[in-house]
């Protein structure tokens, strides 16, 4: 049997890209229950790519009742839906057998790892208070994209002067600004710059000198996503929702790599459940963007565990 369910989690302040603002994450949760046992997984319908609450709950209420991992791939397009069966699938599994996903996997149990904390695009006195109230964190991502963001990045650097700093454009800016801007970024120190110019407007990037590694977020999905990065990006973010779930996503991280793209691994903004799978997938990564559960005023029932050695992985009440 599967049940689906909308869910939304208060955040703890307003979170704002260069696309909008929210002031909630909207969710959908997949429970798939066989035998007695039940597995759950979450996704985060996601505008950007024509997804809604609604069609994914329908998308997921057709799914057969006996639906497997590899009739998911073969039948369901990547995306939200797909990502709440299928990590909802793995977690059934490993609740079956009473062992962890990472023994399905004959993988070694996974540890924490550092997370880059998110601020929010916003005024640069603004983002400079979020700087200065975060600068304990190792990491944090700078939400920018727009064509007056150095202000934002110089306050920033101002009040969280020790952080590593990742900028994400969210597709935000022209080539004109960016070749402009670039340079600067690493002058401040910066480590990363996501998806600067537009999926699918993003040609210019094999042209263009990258004095800074670039990182695909929009533009890259699933595998099929690789062979038109080549030349354009350096990192590539893998995020559940976009590759359609955690089996997509290991295959993605494994394929990256053999043709020498580092690894970033994201998220959409939600609750622990969206998070737990991919705290295994960032084992070994170049970074870590699973912060989303920070950003709520309030969390699902046993939460991921974050402190200052970083995101823990799931215990099995949640997941896995």
């Amino acid at each position: 049997m599967i049940t689906v369910t909308a869910d939304s989690f208060p955040l703890a302040r307003t979170f704002t890209i260069s696309r909008g603002s929210k002031t909630t994450a909207q969710v959908v949760t997949a429970t798939i229950t066989r035998n007695g046992h039940q597995g759950r997984g979450e996704a985060v319908p996601y505008a950007r790519y024509g997804e809604t609450v609604t069609d994914v709950m329908a998308q997921i209420a057709a799914a057969a009742p006996w639906v497997t991992r590899q009739t998911l791939a073969r039948d369901m397009q990547p995306g939200a839906a797909r990502n709440a069966l299928d990590c909802a699938l793995w977690d059934l599994e490993a609740k079956a057998k009473g062992v962890r996903v990472w023994d399905l996997l004959s993988l070694p149990a996974p540890g924490p790892v550092i997370t880059a904390f998110t601020l929010s695009l916003d005024t640069p006195a603004a983002m400079r208070a979020q700087a200065v109230q975060n600068a304990h964190r190792p990491v944090l991502k700078i939400k920018l994209g727009t064509p007056d963001d150095m202000p934002r990045l110089e306050a920033v650097r101002k009040g969280a002067p020790k952080s590593t700093l990742i900028i994400d454009a969210n597709e935000g800016w022209t080539p004109e600004v960016y070749a402009d801007l670039a340079p600067r970024l690493v002058a401040m120190g910066v480590a990363l710059v996501e998806q600067p110019l537009p999926a699918g407007a993003d040609a210019m990037l094999a042209e263009m000198a990258r004095p800074l590694p670039v990182c695909a977020d929009e533009s890259c999905h699933d595998r099929a996503s690789l062979p038109a990065l080549i030349g354009k990006y350096d990192v590539v973010n893998i995020k559940l929702d976009k590759s359609g779930g955690f089996t997509e996503a290991l295959a993605l991280k494994a394929q990256a790599q053999q043709m020498g793209f580092g690894i970033m691994v994201g998220c959409m903004v939600g609750s622990s459940l969206a998070m737990a799978p991919a705290t295994l997938l960032a084992q070994g990564v170049a970074f870590t963007d699973l912060d989303g559960p920070l950003l709520l005023a309030q969390d699902r029932d046993n939460p991921l565990l974050f402190n200052e050695h970083g995101i823990h992985p799931p215990n099995p009440a949640l997941w896995g």
